[in-house]
């Protein structure tokens, strides 16, 4: 199931932006849990498993510990003292402040593993040039390096087979790394130059107004989605509020 497979892509960035914008007031452990647990439950419905949440954002699932740690050892001692050494201070304080810190990492990170996955570059294209009047050079020229970048895996898999066949490929592995970034480079190189010939001979720039093949629109869904976002927010910082979890920006 994916609910938001017909929404806006520039709809699912404005809503990124609602829900996660009001949780960078606070470094409550209640308002980051909320919106943690609702993009978890709300996950499935847009098509993302918690089996792909956590494989896509695995990264995140290291850096909130890193972030907490950091925070427990170093963060602005108040309350009962557990552990004191040099600069270490490990205080009550701290440690709310630590399990904050890495549950906002993750409240803030897996939605947008969950709103941006699968937006496809060229929709997103053309709802920031016409809904947002952003400059035509700008976007198509974002569009056009977004899918180039996805071919750089497949050229760095071809680049290795065609070396193993000629037998070169068994070379020092730092050797072989700037061999092959070098060769990377000329290859993009050469793409992108055909890439703005191309777009140069079909008129890109040109002074006058342009036309779209794909009409960029929103509806109901788009409000729709903003609103949830929007609500999940609500909820977390007023219930953080209610309960006394609330401390701006960490005072």
């Amino acid at each position: 199931m994916n609910l938001l497979i017909k929404i806006n892509p520039v709809t699912r960035i404005i809503a990124l932006m609602v829900l996660t914008t009001p949780l960078l007031l606070s470094l409550a452990v209640m308002s980051a849990a909320i919106a943690l647990v609702a993009t978890i439950i709300l996950a499935p419905f847009a098509g993302v498993t918690w089996k792909m949440l956590l494989k896509r954002g695995w990264m995140l699932f290291l850096m909130a510990p890193v972030a907490a740690l950091s925070m427990a050892l170093y963060g602005r001692p108040d309350g009962k003292e557990y552990f004191s050494f040099l600069l270490i201070h490990v205080t009550d304080n701290s440690l709310a402040l630590a399990a904050a810190i890495g549950l906002r990492v993750l409240a803030i990170g897996l939605p947008v593993v969950v709103l941006i996955a699968r937006i496809d570059p060229t929709d997103l294209g053309d709802g920031l040039a016409q809904l947002l009047k952003l400059p035509e050079r700008f976007v198509i020229g974002a569009v056009a390096g977004s899918r180039l970048m996805t071919l750089f895996r497949e050229d760095w898999y071809s680049m290795s087979r065609a070396r193993r066949a000629r037998g070169i490929a068994d070379q020092g592995k730092i050797k072989h790394f700037f061999t092959m970034t070098f060769g990377l480079l000329v290859l993009s190189l050469r793409r992108g130059s055909k890439l703005a010939t191309a777009m140069e001979a079909r008129g890109f720039g040109r002074t006058t107004g342009r036309t779209w093949a794909r009409e960029s629109t929103v509806g109901a869904r788009d409000l729709v989605l903003i609103l949830v976002c929007a609500a999940i927010s609500a909820i977390a910082l007023t219930v953080s509020i209610q309960t006394g979890f609330f401390k701006f920006l960490g005072t």
